[in-house]
Parts: structure tokens; sequence; C-alpha cells
């Protein structure tokens, strides 16, 4: 009798979305699979955004809606049931309580581990995980080969790049400053151990979500000092709050997607408006828009695209990435009280001032001026602009013509299956692509909601694909609360 070569997939990433879809292939699958996951730097299942261990970071939503799983809805919610920490807390508390990240992190963890068993003939799917890199990727006959930074390669029958977000871009005037010791080029990397002495100044560079990290996190050591955070619009995150329905947004007999992006935004201004003289909170409007916003990009021109993005999107993170409300009132707090300063100028470069940090300012009146630190970190968010990632393995990937970058070049280019399309313009034989590498061509694509949904779908393509490896629907009502691991 011949027995079935064992397929074998290969994920290049181990944060959610690398975790979650070798979870989703692990309890799916009907036949036995063989998955290693390939991650590096941060333990799997955490990735940067749960890799944090500093408990003031919390999740940016609710329990309620932070299942890993889009067919067990309240899945995250029945795993904190098992924490004696939460045992106190009522059905409602629990649900509406923004966790620290780094218990989603033991919750992923929990996941992933539950899942990983051994080869042998009684295991149907095996889960290795793999501390390393891999440097380059090599087509084969029946697959790919992975190169691996340590020296070893690895055959797999299809390959998951889930390599997640970039660090920041490099600032203008970054080389003269790299090895600074007031200078962090990378806010997820740990900078606590460069604080100044209280009276000194930090300079944050930004004023999005990892800012907000850094600030949090500063009030919680207590730092006394000048704190300031700069950015072209000067614009923090906004607070979740109660009450998003709104039963004229959106207008019944209105396809969202068809009015292109001018049409969009008078009608998404108009009820803004509306909502204001309710005395509403209009961030409503971009909470409806949700479901509808990944098929509005993908029918956006580029030209209306990048439009967007340099109109737009500012705005639009600043309502759609909320922040816990306690996060909320502890950074205005600070701002009230004088300790947290924000100014709205464009970051022209940074320079060695001696033992600053000088970071050159340009204001919109075209004034510029500078301002020093004793640390400066770069919070601008993750670098966007794909041809010139700093990964060694996509830069690969790119020279050799297995991927290209998509229309706008935030990503890798994908079909809509997640199939990664060629330079030559044909579909990757063995090469799929998930989480922030399709910003480009979804928009939304970096939180939970929709990655676990990416994660189902990606899992359930490769075992369509897969000629030993059948799928099956789990069924909704196995709710099954996973031992967690820490």
């Amino acid at each position: 009798m011949i027995v079935p070569r064992l397929r074998h997939i290969a994920i290049i990433g181990g944060g959610f979305s690398g975790t979650m879809t070798a979870v989703n292939l692990a309890r799916l699958s009907e036949s036995p699979l063989r998955i290693t996951l390939i991650n590096h730097c941060y333990p799997s299942g955490r990735g940067i955004a749960y890799g944090t261990r500093r408990p003031e970071h919390l999740l940016n939503v609710a329990a309620r809606n932070m299942s890993a799983m889009p067919d067990h809805p309240n899945h995250f919610v029945e795993w904190l049931r098992t924490r004696t920490e939460f045992a106190a807390l009522s059905d409602t508390e629990l649900r509406e309580t923004f966790m620290p990240r780094r218990v989603y992190g033991d919750y992923l963890r929990s996941l992933a581990h539950h899942y990983a068993r051994p080869v042998d003939r009684h295991a149907r799917v095996q889960i290795e995980f793999r501390d390393d890199e891999v440097a380059d990727i090599k087509p084969e006959a029946d697959g790919a080969r992975l190169i691996l930074a340590s020296g070893h390669n690895l055959d797999a029958d299809k390959v998951i790049l889930a390599t997640g977000n970039e660090p920041p871009a490099d600032l203008p005037g970054n080389d003269t400053v790299a090895n600074h010791p007031g200078w962090c080029a990378n806010p997820w990397l740990d900078w606590e151990s460069k604080l100044p002495p209280a009276g000194e100044t930090i300079v944050l560079l930004g004023t999005g979500l990892t800012t907000v990290d850094a600030i949090i996190t500063l009030l919680a050591l207590d730092w006394r000092g000048t704190l300031h955070a700069v950015s072209r619009h000067g614009l923090l995150p906004q607070s979740h709050f109660k009450g998003t329905e709104d039963p004229l947004f959106p207008p019944a007999d209105v396809d969202l997607a068809s009015l292109g992006l001018e049409a969009l935004a008078d009608l998404v201004e108009t009820h803004c408006e509306r909502l204001r003289a309710q005395g509403a909170n209009p961030a409503m409007i971009v909470d409806k828009l949700r479901p509808h916003t990944q098929r509005i990009w993908q029918t956006f021109t580029d030209a209306e695209r990048r439009e967007f993005i340099t109109r737009y999107a500012a705005r639009w993170n600043v309502i759609r990435h909320r922040i816990a409300p306690s996060i909320h009132r502890q950074v205005m707090t600070a701002v009230d009280e004088g300790r947290l300063q924000i100014s709205r100028a464009s970051i022209a470069g940074v320079k060695p001032l001696g033992a600053k940090i000088g970071i050159d300012l340009r204001a919109r009146d075209g004034t510029t001026s500078t301002l020093e630190a004793a640390l400066a970190i770069n919070c601008t968010g993750p670098h966007t602009r794909f041809s010139a990632t700093r990964s060694q393995l996509l830069q690969n990937l790119l020279a050799s013509g297995l991927a290209q970058p998509d229309s706008m070049n935030m990503g890798v280019r994908v079909e809509s299956d997640f199939t990664v399309v060629e330079r030559g313009g044909h579909r990757s034989s063995f090469l799929l692509a998930i989480g922030p590498l399709l910003r480009g061509t979804l928009w939304e694509s970096i939180a939970v909601p929709e990655l676990r949904g990416q994660s189902l779908r990606v899992a359930q393509t490769l075992l369509d694909e897969l000629p030993a490896a059948a799928a099956r629907w789990t069924d909704p009502a196995e709710k099954a609360v996973m031992e967690y691991w820490i």
C-alpha cells in the first residue's frame, strides 16, 4: 500500500496572523499535516503587539470582540473565565474590559500549544515552532525550499508570508544619530533603559498608537520631565465610546462601494454633520463603514486611493483606531496638567547635538524650529513602502520576481484568495500572504476582526489545494475553552 506523503506548510511569522493560520489549519484539517511556524525575536503567538510585558499596555478593543476565531465569537471571553484574576468580574464587566495585551498573547499561545501535537501515527496534525529567520525562498518542483539564517534548509509544499509590520522608516539624518545613546529608532524594542534623568526632555516622533504606548509607560514609571509628541497633524487617537447605533447610515438604497471617493466623502460628511447637530459622536459613522471598508477600497481607483491617503487617512486613523477609555483619560490628563505637550509640525530631520538629539521641525506656515531631546523615540508607525523593505527575505523575493508590490507599493500583490502574484503576473504555485502585507490591497488588514477572517480563509484555501489534506468546517457549537499556557 502506498502511503501519501505528509504535506508540509511553512508559516513565516509568529504574530496573530501566522499563529492563527497554523491553528486554523490544525483544527480544520481532516488529514495528516505538518506545519512549521518560523519565528524570531518574539515568542510565537505574541508578535510585536502582544509581546509587550508592560501591564499598562491594553488592547484597543473590548474583550467581547477579540475572539481569535470568527466561528466562535465568545471564545476569548470563555477563555478569560479560566484565569483566576478575572474571576470576580461579572459577565458584562468581563466582556467590556480592555484586557492587557500580554494576556491576549497568553491566549494566542494557549491556542497554538493546544494544537501542537507530536508527530506519530495517532496525530492528525503537527505544529512545530522554530526559532529562526527565513533569508530566502527558492522554488522547487513540488513546492519551495526555505533558506534559513541558521544555515539550515526547509522544504515545504506551501509557504505563508505572515511577517507583520516593519519597523518605522528612517527619518532624514537617521544615519547621524544611529549610534547615539539618546536615539531610539524602533519603539518596539527596549528603550526604558535609556530613560534620561528627571527634568530632561523626551520627544516622541508621532502621535499615534505607538506614541500612546510610550506615554502610558512613562506615566506608569512616573518619569518626571518634559514630554513632547510631534506629528504633522498633531492628532491623538480618540477614545472608544458607548452607542454606535445610527439607523440612517448607511442609507438603505446606497451601495457604498459604487460611489467613488468624492461622493462617499460627501455622504459621510453630511451624516457626520447630522450627528453633530444631534449631539452624537460622528465617529460612529466610521464604525458603520467598517464592514464595507475593504470592498470600498478595492473599488477605488489607484488615484482615489492616493487621494484618500493624502487628504483623509490621518483623520481616518485617529477615529478608526481608538483606544481604551482609561488610557485616553490618562493621556488627556497629562495634556491638561502640562506633562505632555503636542506639537503640530512636519519632522524635517534629526541630528546629534552633543549629548542630545536635535529634531528639526517645519510648521505649516513654513517656519522652522529645533527641539532638543535627551531621548527621542521614532513612533512614526510601520514602514509601508514595500519596494524599500528592509526585510532580507522580502528583498530577495522582489529581486527574484517571486513577488511584486501591489499597485500602491504598500505591500505584496495578491489575488482574492491571498495567493501571491509573481512579477510576470502569474499566480505563485506555493506562496500566499496575510496580514499587514495586504494593506495596499485591502486597506483594513492589521486588526483582529479582519485578521481572524483572513487566517481562516487562508487555511481553507490551502487545505482545498493540498490533495491529502481535506478541510472540515468546525461546528460553531464547539466552544471548548482551551487550557492556557504562559
